[in-house]
């Protein structure tokens, strides 16, 4: 052919495209050669506080969240600015479920808690082993609720002890409300008083079932003459939420009066404990 060398190469012109082809392509690496340069990375966006980040945290707007994690940004604010009476209980609830479940939409469980144990007194109360059957709840669920317990329980009796009952008798029967009223099972108390009627102690002598617990006269009658109390008065809770003294309610009774009488203390008064409502012995005439 004209355009190609005696020997059947490749004309001037020929190997003159291969040239400009082959440096067309990008070169080829070798195992040892060195890798590119990464690209640089986009710009961040302007972070967006508690909207893709549970808890708070800053995240990016390229990354769309779920709808309550900013929820829980407005509802602490909602609470700070307008306190605990702008929030139904449910939502008083999901609060304090935020400091026990992260990246999760705690509303369900709240309003299912609420809806399983009453209202917020029942679902602090419950017992243990009741809440770990609902679906969600954990040890960190049961601890937060323990410690708003124990915080309603310390408070309430700050304002009774050390203090002249007669005086302060509806905060007495608010306390004892708050201790024993969403028990599901019966507890009995007994306060302890000096010669003034002044609180000197306030004592749990035991649990028992849902409709009776173990009382011992004398252990009564014993332990008032270490504290050098005076008067006395027994509480107990009915978990039915039915406050009438029973028969064996008022046989018990009768015994620890002659067994403090005995000693020279004196039994002011025996309150029944109901979810509503309370009963007095002494307003029932079962005390004279």
């Amino acid at each position: 052919m004209g355009g190609e060398s005696k020997d059947r190469g490749f004309s001037e012109a020929a190997l003159r495209r291969l040239d400009e082809l082959e440096s067309s392509f990008a070169p080829i690496e070798s195992y040892d050669s060195p890798p590119p340069p990464a690209a640089a990375a986009p710009a961040a966006a302007e972070p967006r506080p508690d909207e893709s980040i549970p808890g708070g945290a800053p995240g990016w707007r390229s990354n769309p969240a779920p709808h309550y994690w900013g929820h829980r940004e407005r509802l602490r604010k909602r609470f700070l600015e307008n306190g605990q009476e702008s929030l139904p209980e449910y939502e008083l609830l999901e609060l304090l479920l935020f400091n026990a479940i992260e990246r999760r939409d705690v509303k369900p469980l709240a309003k299912r808690l609420i809806a399983l144990f009453g209202d917020l007194n029942g679902v602090v109360a419950a017992p243990e082993q009741r809440l770990l059957e609902v679906d969600g709840v954990t040890d960190k669920v049961i601890l937060q609720l323990r410690l708003v317990q124990a915080f309603g329980h310390r408070m309430a009796r700050a304002k009774v002890i050390k203090r002249e009952v007669i005086g302060s008798w509806e905060a007495l029967m608010s306390y004892c409300k708050t201790v024993m009223a969403y028990r599901e099972t019966e507890q009995f108390r007994i306060l302890y008083l000096d010669r003034k009627n002044v609180l000197i102690a306030d004592e749990a002598q035991g649990s028992g079932t849902v409709d009776h617990v173990p009382v011992y006269p004398r252990e009564v009658a014993k332990r008032a003459l270490e504290l050098n109390a005076s008067a006395i008065i027994l509480v107990h809770n009915h978990p039915s939420g039915d406050p009438s003294p029973s028969p064996q309610d008022i046989s018990m009774t009768m015994k620890i009066d002659a067994a403090c009488g005995a000693v020279g203390v004196t039994i002011h008064d025996h309150i029944v404990i109901g979810r509503a409502e309370d009963a007095s012995f002494r307003a029932l005439g079962l005390l004279e």
